[in-house]
């Protein structure tokens, strides 16, 4: 195992954790797994029914361990910079090396080889046990077997159940190559390498093409080293060092890692992609982790981070509500209003799936959740192609005639109020005016009226005069803002909800009603709430200048990563879903808009640095804007800037703007720029 001396990229143990709840995960945003688990899935493949519906479970091959192997040194290492989890095994004889991957590049396979070497003068032949539970049954497939496909096992059925009457039922093709209980060096060979392929697809041609063409990678030593270069391109666009946090450090590789994993790389970007889901592709099944569902947590938890790093893969996220816009639309036509919702809970088709009524009627902030997503791209890649060609305009505008036919007008405040509502507290149901969700349908409401005004098309007035007089609560007394009308301050909150009016959504208030809405509802949030509510905290308090306080919270999520893989569960306790991206991608942001105090505005992309006082260097690799990839270092004394690429197709000149001084510098490929440390802003030349 290579295991680099103090490198925060690389997680090796002596033992597995106890509850295999924690196990490191691999995936390529398609096909994942947990590392020796009984399931894989399958990004577009669910089973169910409406309500029941859930990722379908696929018998994992990797379910695979080294077994009776007797003295010797046994070590697990996941290292994140090559997307690899190894297991070693160094005993007086031999060295084995058990590799797992899912190839990074190669989206329908995943990879399992085993390499033994002769260490001791005994040239005898060597035997390496293997123990696996696999076998070639799903609990929600049908699966039959198929004829041999070269050296490899194959079988393909279809799901029990599609999700409803307009889905036909999806049918999974496997093939793999089987592995024997007992590996043998033979007498007087030194060294042997066996691989292990697994080919999955929906369609049969595809997963047999896949496998052969991994054989031949393998055969050439192609197969490791291109999934290798995938990863190593990977981190060199998107990574975060704290340097002298080495704690931390090891925290962001981790959160970057799995988040990564659940998504596409930018040679599968042709495929539909069906969304990230709270638990990502290795939770999901029946009665465990959300079914798999994607919520709105993709948007608001994830999305800002790809979007940052990856345009072009966050556009895919939003390419997964464009498809299911159809949907959208039939949604609320059934609730009886006009434009388009999108579910609380969506799998394949975009209907509402969530197995409890009230939070798909109720919870209708996904909706501005969406439309702010979109909102974001646009200002980070001015894209206009993607609005007016591809879909994107449609669901702004469907969005937008949702809330013209929700909100209500009430006459005896001369207002528009939006009833009946479920805001991201869920501690809450039924309420009147809930201050996040009115904010993102203002919000909905002023980028359709604004990017149809770039498009030249036609928008009803109706929306920015709905958006001027929807309700917004504020209590001048107490100076901060209610949950929502009738709010009672002390009242118990589940997670942060009015809190996100200061950031993402960057709603206009005082600083001291800021600092209160903080104080208040820190004091009232249930401390055993799920993952990414401190992280939000964390971004709050950087803004007041608090580190102090900051720290403490940033401590806070510490509680919800299980060692020795840096798994994040939703609750400090262990509890809820594994793997939790929702966490992970609060914890991003509590760095990216935190520490450096990155924030996408119409104005430019703002920063305002505020690195611990334990890290020396802060260092942002890959940050994207307007077609240029940029690395942002800062240090308590100095800012340093540095276009490293940019995308000819899309890339626009820029400028910094350095607050402090008001000085301007042009921003050119691979020439720093450099400044004391202050905030300011990058923006286009102008």
């Amino acid at each position: 195992m290579e295991t680099p001396r103090k490198d925060p990229a690389v997680f090796v143990a002596s033992q597995l954790p106890s509850d295999a709840r924690f196990m490191a995960v691999l995936a390529n945003g398609y096909l994942g797994t947990q590392v020796y688990g009984r399931s894989l899935h399958m990004g577009d493949v669910y089973n169910g029914n409406g309500t029941q519906s859930h990722r379908a479970h696929i018998p994992s091959t990797l379910n695979v361990l080294l077994s009776n192997t007797g003295p010797g040194e046994l070590l697990y290492g996941l290292n994140t910079r090559k997307g690899v989890f190894e297991c070693v095994l160094k005993s007086e004889h031999m060295l084995v090396v058990q590799r797992m991957y899912a190839h990074r590049s190669r989206r329908n396979l995943l990879v399992h080889s085993v390499h033994m070497q002769r260490t001791g003068p005994d040239l005898s032949p060597l035997h390496l046990n293997l123990s696996s539970s696999f076998t070639p049954f799903s609990e929600d497939i049908d699966f039959k077997e198929g004829s041999a496909f070269l050296e490899a096992r194959y079988i393909y059925g279809e799901i029990h159940a599609p999700e409803g009457k307009e889905c036909s039922k999806t049918t999974v093709h496997m093939v793999w190559t089987p592995v024997p209980t007992c590996l043998e060096l033979p007498a007087g060979q030194i060294v042997k390498k066996w691989t292990f392929l697994t080919a999955l697809s929906t369609d049969e041609s595809e997963a047999k093409a896949e496998y052969r063409a991994g054989l031949r990678a393998a055969e050439t030593r192609e197969l490791y080293h291109t999934h290798k270069a995938a990863w190593s391109q990977l981190w060199a666009a998107s990574c975060i060092d704290m340097t002298g946090d080495f704690y931390l450090t090891q925290v962001l590789y981790a959160c970057m890692f799995y988040m990564l994993s659940a998504l596409p790389s930018a040679s599968t970007l042709d495929y539909p992609f069906f969304g990230v889901s709270p638990g990502g592709l290795s939770n999901g099944e029946r009665n465990e982790d959300y079914l798999g569902h994607i919520f709105w947590d993709q948007e608001t938890w994830m999305y800002p981070v790809a979007l940052l790093f990856h345009p072009r893969v966050a556009r895919t996220m939003l390419e997964y509500r464009v498809a299911r816009l159809g949907a959208a639309r039939e949604n609320s036509r059934a609730a009886g209003h006009r434009g388009a919702k999108y579910p609380w809970e969506s799998a394949v088709a975009g209907h509402e799936v969530c197995p409890e009524d009230i939070y798909g009627q109720q919870e209708i902030h996904i909706n501005g959740d969406v439309s702010f997503a979109f909102q974001q791209y646009f200002l980070v890649t001015q894209d206009l192609n993607f609005f007016s060609q591809l879909g994107g305009w449609d669901v702004v505008k469907s969005i937008a005639e949702y809330w013209k036919s929700r909100v209500e007008w009430n006459k005896s405040e001369k207002c528009y109020d939006i009833n009946n509502v479920m805001p991201p507290d869920e501690y809450h149901n039924g309420v009147k005016n809930s201050v996040y969700t009115n904010v993102v349908a203002k919000y909905s409401l002023d980028f359709a009226s604004d990017l149809g005004e770039l498009l030249k098309v036609p928008v009803p007035p109706k929306w920015k005069d709905i958006s001027s007089k929807l309700k917004i609560p504020i209590d001048h007394e107490k100076n901060y803002h209610p949950e929502y009308d009738g709010y009672n301050l002390g009242e118990s909150v589940k997670q942060a909800d009015v809190i996100l009016l200061g950031f993402p959504l960057g709603f206009p208030m005082s600083a001291q009603m800021r600092k209160n809405d903080l104080e208040l509802y820190e004091e009232v949030t249930d401390h055993d709430g799920p993952a990414m509510t401190w992280s939000m905290f964390a971004v709050g308090w950087l803004e007041m200048n608090d580190s102090k306080k900051a720290k403490e919270m940033i401590t806070r999520c510490y509680q919800n990563i299980h060692e020795p893989f840096k798994v994040w569960s939703e609750n400090p306790d262990g509890s809820g879903a594994v793997n939790f991206l929702t966490g992970m991608g609060g914890f991003l942001q509590a760095n990216l808009f935190g520490y450096f105090g990155i924030r996408i505005t119409k104005e430019g992309l703002k920063f305002n640095p505020n690195i611990p006082e334990n890290v020396s260097e802060g260092v942002v690799t890959g940050l994207a804007y307007l077609g240029n990839k940029i690395t942002f270092s800062a240090t308590v004394a100095n800012v340093v800037l540095t276009v490293t690429a940019i995308d000819e197709a899309s890339h626009t000149q820029l400028e910094v703007v350095v607050s402090s001084t008001e000085k301007v510098f042009p921003l050119l490929l691979k020439k720093p720029v450099a400044f004391p440390t202050s905030s300011g802003r990058i923006q286009m030349l102008h």
